[in-house]
């Protein structure tokens, strides 16, 4: 039981050493994947569709 006590104990010690993004920095960063993963995604779609439509072509 000691050793499960110690470690928690050394969990919580090692996160406050952890240096923490501020809010505004999380905001930005999820903005930033969010919009990317859009873009990506809007392009894949039409990579997609020029594709279908290609082998619709072809066969």
């Amino acid at each position: 039981m000691k050793k499960i006590a110690r470690y928690f104990k050394e969990c919580w010690l090692e996160l406050k050493k952890v240096s923490w993004p501020t809010r505004d920095t999380v905001v930005r960063y999820t903005g930033i994947v969010i919009v990317s993963t859009l873009i990506f995604g809007i392009v894949l779609g039409i990579v997609d569709i020029g594709i279908g439509q290609l082998m619709d072509l072809i066969f």
